[in-house]
């Protein structure tokens, strides 16, 4: 029985600032934003938007674009670092957004039977959600199941990860008719504890704030969407658990030599566009047989010109949405998925058949590689995205509104007449429902 992708959609916020800008603003030469890392432009979030309103508009979108009644979903399992509670999953919010915005064709809760939860492993939450579904469709071949992976990757102004930042939302519909990817049952997993990036309880003592209530206890728990974080440390457990994770692979699936001799595209986490390619060359230099113990041993690799072959042939494609979005954690590799298909589409190229491997990353540590076939049918999948025309309609953003919007300075929407689900308030007074956050579709 085949299981896998059977559509697609995808959400990215209206504003963006260019990277060019933002280097400016900061000291920061543009050239090593934009040659080095291949950072272009950062999608940010309006003032009503987050986590939830982007899997809701990546959800409504997928139903609408390929005709899905949503009572036949019977799994909704978002990925997410951006949960907005930390009890209510944030899947039950965007759940309840698109059943208000579908009322009228489907009649009220139109999702009322079905299981909806949020996965959390930083940037790998949405693969993991993606590898439940399968599991789920797997026993149950009968049945449908959407995965949604929704971020906004938010740092510190001015800090190291700054220019790193980004948002949006993918939604996979999971069946056993996977018109764009059938995806096999290996796994390959590298797993290890450690603290390259987590967003931890930061403490307080109240006597240090200004105007705090008396009914606050002494030491106050506060939380943040801002990281603590170390981009080398990171970067070199991603490449450990990559490697990891490959081998794994390799043993689950029974491949002595090459996995990825005949992958049409390697996808990867994306924290920044070019970031796949210059992690690679380790696993590259290791099937190859070529030195790969020092730093200096890896940087002859990525010159070589064959792993620069590589990049071209495997992975450049799909470095060019996240060029225009930044980071999109758990939506990331899906997204670099997306950008690969989208650009063959419209080039023409038949990849019906063809095999792609993926190597998702998420920090703390985990890494998982897997392999999936394109579909017959990829082609009336993608010819719904319209990707980099949809890209280029956004509208741009100042510095200053950039910096007022991330401050939450402001409580005015830049683009107020965009149609989409809004949040529109979050109760204030009512003790018992304090904090709820209510959304509405304009």
């Amino acid at each position: 029985m085949k299981v896998g992708v059977e559509a697609a959609s995808y959400y990215v916020p209206h504003l963006y600032l260019e990277i060019k800008e933002l280097a400016e603003n900061r000291g920061i030469d543009p050239l090593k934003l934009e040659k080095g890392l291949g950072l272009h432009k950062m999608a940010f979030p309006d003032v009503h938007e987050d986590a939830a309103t982007f899997a809701a508009e990546a959800l409504l979108r997928l139903i609408n674009d390929y005709n899905i009644n949503p009572k036949e979903i019977s799994r909704v399992y978002l990925g997410t670092e951006s949960a907005l509670d930390a009890a209510k999953p944030t899947a039950t919010l965007a759940v309840q957004m698109v059943e208000q915005a579908l009322e009228d064709e489907y009649g009220s809760r139109s999702f009322k039977n079905c299981d909806t939860l949020d996965m959390t492993f930083a940037c790998i939450g949405g693969v993991d959600a993606l590898q439940n579904a399968i599991d789920f469709v797997r026993v149950n071949p009968d049945k449908k199941a959407v995965v949604i992976a929704s971020d906004y990757a938010k740092y510190e102004l001015a800090s190291g990860g700054e220019y790193t930042q980004g948002g949006g939302a993918v939604a996979l519909l999971v069946s056993s008719k996977p018109d764009l990817l059938e995806i096999e049952n290996h796994w390959g997993v590298g797993m290890e504890s450690v603290f390259d990036f987590f967003k931890p309880r930061r403490h307080y003592n109240k006597t240090d704030l200004n105007n705090a209530p008396e009914s606050f206890p002494d030491k106050i728990e506060v939380f943040s969407d801002e990281p603590v974080f170390d981009g080398q440390y990171s970067n070199e457990c991603f490449k450990d658990r990559i490697r990891e994770a490959y081998q794994h692979f390799k043993e689950e699936k029974g491949v002595s030599g090459n996995a990825f001799a005949d992958w049409r595209f390697l996808i990867f986490h994306l924290p920044y566009a070019f970031h796949g390619k210059r992690i690679f060359s380790e696993i590259f230099a290791i099937e190859n047989n070529l030195p790969h113990a020092t730093n200096e041993d890896l940087k002859a690799v990525a010159g070589s010109d064959a792993y620069k072959a590589l990049v071209n042939e495997k992975i450049e494609t799909s470095q060019r949405a996240s060029s225009e979005i930044g980071n999109m954690y758990t939506a990331s590799v899906f997204m670099a998925l997306l950008s690969a298909l989208q650009v063959s589409a419209n080039e023409g190229e038949d990849l019906s058949g063809k095999k792609i491997g993926f190597f998702a990353y998420g920090s703390g540590s985990k890494s998982k590689v897997f392999e999936a076939t394109i579909g017959a049918n990829w082609k009336s999948v993608v010819e719904k995205w319209n990707l980099f025309e949809n890209l280029k309609e956004r509208q741009s953003i100042d510095f200053a509104t950039y910096e007022k919007l991330h401050r939450k300075q402001t409580e005015d929407s830049v683009a107020a007449d965009k149609k989409g689900f809004k949040l529109d308030y979050t109760e204030a007074e009512n003790p018992v429902l304090k904090g709820a956050r209510y959304y509405k579709y304009k």
